[in-house]
Formats: structure tokens, C-alpha cells, sequence
């Protein structure tokens, strides 16, 4: 009986099991960052500053960063904001403190969720941007929990 009971949540579970979250650690900035299942990395970029995902067939976009600051946290805030805003998108949420920042926003049918960190050395920090369809707001929420609750530096 007992063996009858661990084959069928064997079988129950095993999709499950293949929904695993990556993980993403930037070694230049210092931060690190689960990744969704179904988003495929294109790569670490050329300088090492971050990374872009895709999960093409939902049409679903997820980009991870580090920089350095150029004035203090809360003006790189403030700029990203200014520049999302420069390119039309209706920013909807916002929410800081002087070590994270979290905003999005909708334009047309696409919306963005954006979240950023102070990092340790109080002279950079790091940001991801996670872009998609109107149609998948649900089921997205879990994804930005999910991201959001991974996103951390990693050199304290």
C-alpha cells in the first residue's frame, strides 16, 4: 500500500518538480536573483552589469541590471521614473524606502514591474524590469512575489 501511495505522488508531483525557479548571481555588483520558469537567458552582457530573459511564447521579458549611482539611490529612482514616464508608460504604483524602490506601469496592451536595491558599497545598486502582456496580470502576481522575495545583494 505504502509503495501505491508514494508512486501516485510521484505522478502528481513530477510536473510540479519541473517548474523549478534558476538563480542568477552578478559578480561584478553583487546581487543575485531567482528566475522564473519558462524564461530563457540570453547571455551575461559584455561589461557583466546583468542579464535579459525571455519566455518567448508568453511574450514575457525580464531584465537584471547593477550600476553605479551617480548622485544618491533616490535620484536613480527618480530618474527611472522620469524616464518611464518620458516613454509613455501611465506609472500606476509606487513605493520606496532609501533601499529599495518598486514601480509600474501601463502602456498600451504591456505592462512593467520594476524593483531596485541599494547595494552594499552605497555606491551602486540593482534592478530588474519585468515586462508583459495585460492579459497575463494574474498569473504574473506569483512570478513578481516570487522575484521580488529572491532579489538581494549578495556581498554584505
Amino acid at each position: 500500500m505504502r509503495l501505491l501511495v508514494a508512486l501516485v505522488l510521484c505522478l502528481v508531483a513530477s510536473p510540479a518538480l519541473a517548474q523549478f525557479w534558476g538563480h542568477y548571481a552578478n559578480a561584478r555588483f553583487g546581487y543575485e536573483i531567482d528566475v522564473p520558469p519558462g524564461f530563457v537567458g540570453q547571455g551575461e552582457s559584455d561589461n557583466g552589469d546583468g542579464q535579459l530573459y525571455y519566455n518567448l511564447g508568453s511574450q514575457q521579458g525580464l531584465a537584471v541590471w547593477g550600476g553605479h549611482l551617480l548622485d544618491s539611490f533616490e535620484q536613480e529612482v527618480a530618474d527611472r521614473l522620469a524616464h518611464a514616464s518620458a516613454e509613455n508608460w501611465g506609472i500606476s504604483y509606487q513605493a520606496s524606502t532609501p533601499h529599495w524602490a518598486s514601480f509600474s506601469g501601463q502602456r498600451d496592451h504591456r505592462i512593467f514591474y520594476q524593483r531596485m536595491i541599494a547595494l552594499c558599497d552605497d555606491t551602486s545598486y540593482a534592478a530588474f524590469r519585468l515586462e508583459h502582456n495585460i492579459g497575463d496580470l494574474a498569473q504574473m502576481q506569483t512570478v513578481v512575489e516570487g522575484l521580488v522575495r529572491s532579489f538581494r545583494p549578495s556581498d554584505c
